[in-house]
C-alpha cells in the first residue's frame, strides 16, 4: 500500500469519526426535541409528514448516487485520477450526495431546521477532508490533477461537462459495500418514530421545538 493511499484512508477514517460524533450528538439532541409542525398544521396540511415524506426521497437519491459514484471509482481513487460520469461534473459527487443523505436523515426529526442542520454540518465535514485530499491528489497526479481543478467545480455539479467512458469496470464488492452503508440512513426513521412514540408517552420531556 502506497503512501497516498495511507493518507486518504486516515483522511476517511476522521471523516467516519466525525459523523458517527455528529450522529451521537444528534441523537441526544432528538431526545429532547420535537417538531413544531406536530401542533400546527395550517389549512389542514400535515407539514411534519410531508417533511418526513421529502427526506425519505433525499435518502433515496443520496443512496442511488452514491452507486452511481462507486462505479465509476471504485476503489480507484488512489490509483487513478477519475474524470467521468459523475466525477466530470463535479470533484466531489459522493460527498454531495453524502450531504443530500444527511439532510434526510435530519429531515425524519419533521424539522425543516434540523434537515438544513444536518446538512451544513455535512458539508462543513467534508469540505474539511476535501481540502486535506486534494493536497495528496495534486502531489499524486501533478498537473492533470491541476487542470481537473480548474475545469471541474468543487461540489455543486455542471451538467454541461458531463462524459462518459465508453468502457466502464465495476467492482461489485465495492457496490455491495456501498448499498449497506447507504441503507443505515433509513434507519433515521425509526429511531425518531420511537423516540415521538416515548416521548408521547411522557418518558421523554420535551424542552424545546423547531419548524
Amino acid at each position: 500500500m502506497s503512501i497516498h493511499q495511507i493518507a486518504l484512508g486516515q483522511f476517511q477514517r476522521l471523516r467516519i469519526a466525525s459523523f458517527w460524533l455528529i450522529a451521537a450528538l444528534l441523537c441526544g439532541f432528538v431526545l429532547f426535541f420535537h417538531s413544531g409542525w406536530a401542533h400546527y398544521q395550517p389549512l389542514g396540511i400535515d407539514i411534519e409528514e410531508i417533511i418526513e415524506i421529502a427526506g425519505l426521497g433525499l435518502i433515496g437519491i443520496a443512496i442511488a448516487g452514491r452507486l452511481w459514484c462507486t462505479l465509476y471509482i471504485g476503489g480507484r481513487k488512489a490509483a487513478e485520477l477519475v474524470q467521468d460520469g459523475p466525477y466530470s461534473m463535479t470533484r466531489n459527487p459522493l460527498y454531495l450526495f453524502s450531504t443530500i443523505g444527511a439532510m434526510g436523515v435530519g429531515a425524519q426529526t419533521g424539522s425543516m431546521v434540523v434537515a438544513a442542520i444536518c446538512g451544513v454540518l455535512a458539508a462543513f465535514i467534508l469540505s474539511i477532508t476535501t481540502h486535506r485530499e486534494e493536497h495528496h491528489l495534486r502531489e499524486t497526479f501533478g498537473e492533470a490533477y491541476d487542470a481537473y481543478l480548474v475545469r471541474v467545480p468543487a461540489f455543486i455539479p455542471n451538467p454541461k461537462l458531463f462524459h462518459d467512458p465508453k468502457t466502464l469496470t465495476i467492482l461489485p464488492e465495492r457496490l455491495y459495500g456501498t448499498l449497506r452503508d447507504g441503507l443505515i440512513f433509513f434507519l433515521a426513521m425509526p429511531a425518531f418514530e420511537l423516540v415521538e412514540y416515548v416521548q408521547d408517552l411522557g418518558l421523554l420531556p420535551i424542552l424545546f421545538r423547531l419548524y
